[in-house]
């Protein structure tokens, strides 16, 4: 059996089935109710990442000697998929300050990991991700930051684009290059906000995600002192590239919650809309809407849940991850846009929730990693 959402008890263990109750609860009651209002004025509502905090899930991906949660793959995604059924901005601003909690825990030195981890895991600072540039998306190893070594200290010089948390962040991870001519010495860094030379460029007018705040960096001369070199040079591409499998596997349960909070709210009115002497839910072609909405985000259910199982068991969950991002992705976009085909004409105002879901999903096909990108991924796996 499976509960209204999809879920099989069976899949889960007494303590994800726990947590997925609580989170639940908390997209519901906390973070729903205000997500339309955030939406509206381009505002991250900051009470829900603080209550986010106070439920420990700042700290998601943390090692437990640093305060942190220390969730499996599993439970993060569990925890991605029911936060985006709140709000997709919420669950985002949460997954991309866990990227780079994950890059501190994994590549820092112990001493990086002391100073940073255990306010990170209590909220502030929140932590930002920063690859992508201007004329470097899909393909990272044509960016141009540079980390010019002098001495005992990097300086660093660059612009990025599309940085979730750009604005609310305290501390970046940023890629750069150690030599400009050398596509091979991309290295990552920590950068503190607050040194001389970060600038934080405007919020960018999005289509949707626009609680989120998406922002360009600019780095001038910054200096860094070597400890906040976290891998060794040139090891800072392939480092992010097992960072964002994961983060790969938590967009994907992204959509899925995204997609199953637009099949809620089209059920609920296609019950209570009545046309031609019934309630739209009795019409065959709108069942048969549904019939393949909840098919798709079912089966993008557990692509999800079998790339987080490889990645639990310490199987390479590459193909599987990509899987599911691609698929994921694509189903939220066609379920939100079938939810609000059933709305009819108020699905297209801002009166229902379908309206913003519809225009949130398109991002799912596009941020960490690009539908065309990870179908790449796959043709590659399967035809090597």
């Amino acid at each position: 059996m499976t509960d209204v959402y999809g879920h099989s008890p069976s899949l889960l263990t007494d303590e994800q089935r726990a947590i997925r109750e609580v989170v639940r609860e908390f997209a519901i009651d906390e973070v729903r109710p205000g997500a339309r209002e955030a939406d509206e004025e381009e505002r991250f509502p900051e009470d829900v990442w603080d209550a986010l905090a106070d439920l420990d899930l700042t700290g998601l991906t943390v090692p437990s000697e640093y305060g942190g949660f220390d969730a499996d793959r599993a439970t993060y995604a569990l925890v991605n998929e029911e936060l985006a059924y709140g709000q997709l901005a919420v669950a985002t601003a949460l997954s991309v300050h866990c990227l780079a909690t994950s890059c501190i825990a994994k590549f820092g030195s112990e001493g990086v990991r002391e100073e940073w981890l255990p306010e990170m895991v209590d909220g502030r600072p929140v932590g930002a991700f920063c690859l992508s540039e201007p004329h470097a998306g899909s393909n990272p190893a044509e960016l141009s930051t540079t980390a010019t070594r002098e001495g005992d200290e990097y300086v660093l010089d660059g612009e990025k684009q599309w940085i979730t948390n750009g604005e609310r962040a305290g501390v970046y991870v940023v890629f750069a290059k150690t030599d400009p001519e050398d596509d091979g010495s991309i290295t990552q860094f920590l950068v503190p906000a607050d040194l001389d030379g970060v600038t934080v460029g405007p919020k960018e007018d999005k289509l949707g995600l626009r609680a989120s705040d998406t922002t360009s960096m600019q780095f001038d001369d910054v200096r860094l002192p070597e400890r906040y070199r976290l891998t060794e040079e040139g090891e800072g591409l392939n480092a992010a590239f097992r960072i964002l499998t994961g983060g790969r596997i938590a967009i994907a349960a992204q959509a899925v919650g995204l997609a199953q909070a637009a099949i809620d709210e089209a059920r609920a009115y296609a019950w209570e809309r009545e046309q031609f002497g019934g309630p739209i839910a009795e019409i065959q072609t709108v069942r048969h809407k549904f019939a393949d909405m909840a098919t798709n985000t079912q089966a993008a259910r557990l692509l999800v849940r079998e790339a987080a199982r490889q990645s639990d068991a310490g199987e390479d969950p590459r193909l599987l991850a990509s899987m599911a991002k691609y698929f994921a992705s694509e189903t939220a976009v066609d379920v939100t846009n079938e939810a609000v085909q059933i709305h009819g004409g108020y699905g297209y105002t801002t009166e229902f929730d379908v309206e913003r879901f519809y225009r949130d999903s398109k991002i799912t096909t596009i941020y960490e990693g690009t539908s065309e990108i990870q179908k790449k991924i796959v043709a590659r796996e399967v035809l090597s």
